[in-house]
């Protein structure tokens, strides 16, 4: 599998953007409350009117005037108060044996919201230094991974053992802060140490409460955002391969439909909420207005023709239930949709980023998963996923591998049973058959093919055999055809069958195939001569006939024993031309069809031999002894000698045999082990002692298998 490239690690980013996503959810809401509130807080600063006394007065002020001498009130130093006579104002101190508690309940209103929003940015600032802290090992450990450089042991296993723990840790850390913040304002809600007005009261409740909500959404935020990082992004980078085709996950087995839930709350029902929110904020009844009758003009505005309704409302009764209407006041409602926008645009945010991770957590690791089924089903190798999620999904990835693992393991049992039975039927055997596998093969299956056949065994091996126990014969032969089988194999041949210490072999492709095997096969015989010298044991030699012509490969035998196996006359003749070895001496001995097959007969160095009549065959067969397989002295006497050789065959041939048992003779002066010359003198003694045959034509009829 691919390795992606190594990410960066976020750490400061997700609690900056988590904390501005919490201010623009708290603000407009914050601002709006006090907005809303603002009239009723002017009413009770008004209040301030009384309660104080002083030197200089001022009677019957105008509402505008003191509206802007209100304003005035903290700097200038000027107090106000009202008596039976009006409206004055006081310049000097105020009272100081009055209780001033409307003042400080103004006042701690907007004192109380200040000071938990300062607690709650300074917790927040505290919180992501301390998260940064936590996270910087994490971020050091990416940083490194993606410049290349190497990772120290201790800083490695920090990673593997935190990786999982971070989307729960930085929950933990960021929900401490709010958490302190919303027990101390919890605290002033319920335990005040000054008394506060059912005004003061509401407005800090009604922001207590968003601030909770407002935390709650950026906690989930904070750690679905991590959770889908590290799941999607991180794990591959940290762990092996290996280790996440298994679910390293501790925690409790999580479900799709819970995260389903989630994120369906989180892109529905926020905005839904948001919405509901500035709505039930924007009302404004009827009686909080301190309208005591209201007109059947008024009534028809706040109801429109609904008014109309008989015995909805009856202005003359007392229990009228007009007080009990609301309604949006034009300020109210622009406020409504200034604010319902905002939200708006917050749950947007969250509503893309949560459809982005809910998405990219089931598409990316059910994308994985499908590659690597369609990986594995197309047979060319098994194919792992990485169990990423610890849900259904991770469910279904980690039962994939450890179907994977079986199928691997099943093919690797097949493929192993595949390479058994080709130990037995050649695969190229089946190739000519045009089979795939051996399950394919039937009674009878055959096919003609043109190949060169080659056949060897080992000389006298019955002799070598008696001086050793059954297990020792076995071994033996084991060794020496554990040294032939490769060579054939090496110049594009097999194996058709092992017929004791004999081997025949099938060469569908050039004839220099066949020779080149048989060359490099009398090479690896010298190796392993040598081994057996060392060994103290004794040596062994062999003879190889090759011979070209049409085969017919096939399937013989029973429904209950079939063999493959060839059948063809070109079969036997080789079987005959190996055994001619022994009676010339040669290593190597060809027919003419293979030789005059030969692409470049230059190519290797040979000498005729005869011309002989194989026990079984009517037809002559010209023969030649291949030299490049004899050892190197013999080689180079036969090479010095072969003129003489081919003119002395050639008296033969023309029944000069006084002259050719000279050149013979010659011969055997320069190369006493050329067991051909010696077997040419007895012939030509044989006829000059007792005459020539009245059928002879030169052509030597072999009349046993040898």
């Amino acid at each position: 599998m691919i390795r992606k490239k190594v990410p960066r690690y976020f750490t400061l980013r997700i609690y900056l953007v988590s904390s501005l996503l919490y201010l623009l959810l708290v603000l407009p809401f914050a601002g709006y409350i006090v907005l809303q509130n603002l009239p009723s807080l002017i009413d009770k600063k008004q209040d301030l009117l009384s309660g104080y006394t002083g030197k200089d007065t001022i009677s019957d002020l105008s509402l505008d005037t003191l509206a802007s001498e209100v304003s005035k009130e903290l700097d200038s130093g000027v107090y106000f108060k009202t008596d039976a006579g009006g409206l004055t104002i006081t310049v000097g101190e105020p009272d100081k044996n009055k209780n001033n508690t409307l003042t400080g309940q103004a006042d701690n209103a907007s004192s109380s919201l200040g000071k938990s929003l300062n607690m709650m940015l300074t917790m927040l600032l505290i919180s992501t230094i301390i998260g940064y802290a936590l996270n910087y090992p994490l971020k050091r450990y990416f940083n490194r991974k993606r410049k290349g450089k190497i990772i120290s042991e201790k800083l490695n296993r920090f990673t593997r053992k935190m990786i999982l723990k971070v989307p729960a840790a930085n929950l933990i850390i960021l929900g401490s802060g709010y958490l302190v913040t919303h027990v101390t304002m919890l605290m002033k809600l319920y335990f005040p140490k000054t008394e506060q007005s059912i005004l003061n009261e509401n407005l800090f409740a009604s922001f207590f409460y968003i601030s909770l909500f407002s935390s709650i959404l950026t906690l989930l935020f904070v750690y679905f955002w991590e959770k889908h990082r590290v799941h999607i992004r991180y794990l591959e980078h940290v762990f092996s391969p290996s280790e996440l085709y298994r679910r390293i996950f501790r925690l409790k087995n999580s479900r799709l439909i819970n995260r389903f839930w989630i994120s369906s709350a989180m892109t529905t029902l926020l905005p839904l909420t948001i919405v509901l929110a500035y709505l039930v904020l924007s009302i404004t009844k009827i009686k909080d207005l301190g309208i005591q009758n209201i007109t059947k003009e008024q009534l028809n505005i706040l109801l429109g023709h609904y008014a109309t309704i008989p015995g909805s409302f009856n202005l003359d009764s007392a229990d009228s239930g007009f007080e009990n209407l609301f309604f949006f006041n034009a300020i109210d409602s622009f406020i409504m949709f200034l604010g319902i926008g905002v939200g708006i645009f917050v749950a947007f945010i969250y509503i893309i980023l949560f459809i982005k991770w809910t998405t990219q957590d089931i598409i990316i690791p059910v994308n994985e998963l499908l590659y690597n089924m369609q990986k594995t089903g197309e047979g060319k190798t098994t194919h792992f996923t990485l169990v990423r999620t610890n849900d259904e999904i991770g469910h279904l990835a980690e039962g994939f591998n450890i179907m994977s693992g079986k199928i691997s393991d099943y093919i690797d049992n097949i493929s192993r049973t595949k390479e058994a039975y080709y130990r037995f039927v050649p695969k190229q055997f089946l190739d000519f058959l045009g089979k795939t596998s051996i399950e394919e093969v039937t009674l009878g299956d055959q096919v003609q093919q043109e190949m060169s056949v080659l056949f060897t065994d080992i000389r006298s091996f019955t002799t070598i055999s008696e001086q050793m126990t059954p297990k020792e014969n076995f071994d033996f032969l084991n060794q020496y055809l554990g040294k032939m089988e490769p060579v054939i194999s090496r110049n594009h041949g097999f194996v058709d069958k092992y017929i004791g210490d004999s081997i025949m072999a099938l060469f569908p492709g050039k004839v220099e195939d066949a020779i080149d095997a048989a060359i490099e096969m009398r090479a690896a015989l010298t190796e392993f001569n040598n081994e057996l010298s060392m060994a103290g044991k004794q040596t062994i030699d062999s003879g190889i006939g090759l011979h070209t012509g049409n085969l017919m490969l096939g399937i013989v035998g029973g429904y209950g024993r079939m063999d493959g196996t060839v059948v063809s006359d070109a079969v036997n003749l080789a079987s005959r031309i190996e055994g001619l070895t022994k009676i010339y001496g040669s290593s190597i001995i060809i027919s003419q069809d293979t030789l005059i097959k030969l692409e470049d007969p230059n190519r290797y160095l040979y000498r005729f031999i005869d011309v002989v009549k194989v026990k079984g065959k009517n037809e002559a067969v010209y023969i030649f002894e291949i030299l490049d397989g004899d050892p190197e002295y013999i080689k180079n006497l036969k090479i010095e000698t072969k003129a003489r050789f081919g003119k002395a065959i050639q008296l033969y041939k023309n029944k000069n045999f006084a002259e050719s048992l000279y050149n013979f003779e010659e011969i055997i002066a320069i190369n006493p082990d050329d067991l051909a010359s010696w077997l040419y003198i007895e012939r030509c003694k044989n006829i000059l002692a007792h005459g020539l045959p009245s059928d002879w034509d030169g052509v030597e009829t072999m009349r046993s298998k040898f």
